[in-house]
């Protein structure tokens, strides 16, 4: 469906980091995601244009501000068509998220997670220095794998170095169906914003 590799890039010192830039391996636009300032309940929405008019998804929480809130994505009709949610107390040392393939689908199909949850401590903690701490960007720079429940790689999500934005790479390494690929591309998304305050 998409051109691989997707580039992903959001300003980090701006009033607005939270619009996420896709596009593909040409160069074109595939997607502008907004998540909308000061909610209790995350509202982001999937846009196909630059001038955000063209809605293609919305993702929502089902819950107020929660560590386990569950998102839903839902298409230009609003039907379901997929979910993600962080594994609770297991994400405090290594960020996992579970994909699934509908809103009430009580088994995931999918799963992301950091492959180095140390990049993470090293983060965290060279960030409280002064002046060093603006450039942490540059010096750690996750990645994550997303497989199937039986461990089988599909997509790797690797950040670049940056300073005032961040950049990040979706590859493909598996065939997924269509479903699947909206599924993931969508679940990444939705990680990359509740993790930007990383890295």
């Amino acid at each position: 469906m998409f051109q691989y590799p997707l580039h992903l890039t959001f300003k980090v010192w701006t009033l607005a980091p939270n619009r996420v830039s896709v596009t593909d391996n040409q160069g074109n636009l595939v997607f502008v995601v907004r998540q909308k300032a000061f909610k209790l309940k995350e509202n982001i929405i999937v846009f196909g244009d630059e001038k955000l008019t063209q809605t293609l998804y919305e993702i929502k929480a089902d819950r107020i501000i929660d560590f386990s809130a569950r998102y839903s994505f839902a298409d230009q009709q609003g039907r379901s068509i997929g979910a993600v949610k962080r594994q609770g107390m297991k994400s405090f040392w290594r960020s996992r998220y579970d994909i699934f393939a509908g809103d009430n689908n009580p088994s995931p199909v999918l799963m992301i997670q950091e492959d180095n949850p140390w990049l993470k401590i090293c983060d965290a903690l060279l960030s409280e220095i002064p002046v060093l701490g603006l450039f942490t960007g540059y010096f750690f720079n996750p990645t994550y794998t997303i497989s199937r429940t039986d461990g089988k790689a599909v997509m790797r999500l690797e950040k670049k170095p940056g300073f005032l934005s961040r950049h990040f790479t979706i590859k493909m390494v598996d065939n997924l169906n269509t479903e699947e690929e909206i599924q993931s591309v969508l679940s990444i998304l939705m990680m990359i914003l509740l993790e930007r305050h990383r890295g």
